[in-house]
């Protein structure tokens, strides 16, 4: 019996991720859609506090307000975005010639071939291709666009009668009852986590992009959006994130001394943001085990690519949310958490 259960959950796995693989043209655009969805609440949450305004406003206003801003803000980030990552493709040949002096200069002192040897270890780096899959990664998204807008559009128009659908199919109102707490639980907690944990890492790409504009590293724009997306991966993240404009700096300028003030500067933010202002935003209960954030990397990045590594963290915190609210689960939530701690 058994044998039997197994057989069936691993063909239900694979099916899964069949899915998840020959599906990601339609998946991608809605999982992001109902992240969109989450934030666009809490946006709305917002302006319904705006004194002798917010709450007189119907439903359909706020909405169309809190996309719209959402729309605005994203816009001007991407049209920037793509400006900064077009210098960097363009100044591409002079940071190649510093990488090729640094090289020439450890193959001098320790006598070897490092560019060989790191070929060897991982294989032939191209930053250009790099920075050109990063910007196909965008336009991608971009491209998506409609379907992500009509993805949230019938959310937001389904939101409304939802709940009850989902509260007619169980009998008694004690039932109804509780599965409306849990309902309500799981929406505040998800929306909770994504709205604090954007705006934490958007303080926390802010706060760099100003210290690399005033440094004068190339692009700021697009290392401090990078910053903002890895600040999503826990403890890994906040390190790639420091080192990467590091290295910029250190090819830009040819100085050392540029690339350890770079390093300390961003990396001050990362200390300061990750350990004194994230833990009183946001608590230590939505914490994810680090092993878990690599598996959850390399499985999304593998069907999903860029975007899949992206969204890997947040997926997996929504998860862990999930779980944590039914006991017949709530055993994995612990197992994928940091601390075995996964909040009330």
């Amino acid at each position: 019996m058994k044998l039997n259960s197994a057989a069936y959950l691993t063909v239900l796995l694979i099916g899964i991720v069949y899915v998840l693989i020959i599906g990601q043209s339609i998946i991608i655009p809605l999982v992001l859609a109902v992240l969109i969805w989450f934030l666009v609440k809490e946006l709305r949450n917002l302006i319904q506090k705006i004194p002798f305004l917010g709450k007189r406003m119907p439903k359909w206003l706020l909405n169309t307000i809190s996309v719209t801003i959402l729309y605005i803000v994203v816009g001007v980030i991407v049209n920037l975005l793509v400006k900064n990552i077009d210098d960097l493709v363009g100044n591409m040949a002079t940071y190649e010639k510093s990488m090729d002096t640094y090289i020439n200069k450890i193959n001098v002192q320790f006598g070897i071939n490092l560019k060989k040897e790191l070929t060897h270890i991982l294989g032939e780096m191209d930053f250009a291709k790099f920075l050109s899959d990063f910007l196909s990664s965008i336009t991608g998204l971009l491209g998506n666009t409609f379907m992500i807008a009509l993805y949230l559009l019938f959310i937001l128009l389904e939101e409304t009668v939802l709940n009850g659908k989902i509260l007619a199919v169980f009998h008694g109102p004690e039932r109804k009852k509780e599965v409306q707490e849990t309902l309500s639980k799981i929406s505040d907690s998800i929306s909770s986590y994504i709205s604090l944990k954007t705006l934490v890492s958007l303080l926390t790409g802010g706060l760099s992009y100003i210290i690399l504009a005033i440094i004068g590293i190339d692009s700021p724009l697009f290392w401090a959006f990078l910053i903002f997306l890895l600040n999503f991966i826990p403890t890994i993240g906040s390190l790639i994130a420091t080192i990467f404009p590091a290295l910029m700096a250190l090819l830009q300028f040819t100085d050392l001394n540029m690339a350890i003030i770079v390093l300390v500067a961003v990396g001050a933010v990362q200390v300061i943001v990750g350990n004194i202002v994230e833990p009183k935003v946001m608590g230590n209960s939505l914490n994810v085990s680090s092993l878990v954030v690599i598996l959850a990397l390399s499985f999304w990045g593998a069907i999903w690519g860029i975007t899949g590594m992206v969204l890997s963290v947040p997926i997996t915190v929504i998860l862990i949310i999930l779980f944590g609210q039914f006991e017949s689960t709530k055993n994995i939530a612990i197992l994928l958490s940091e601390k075995g701690d996964i909040g009330k």
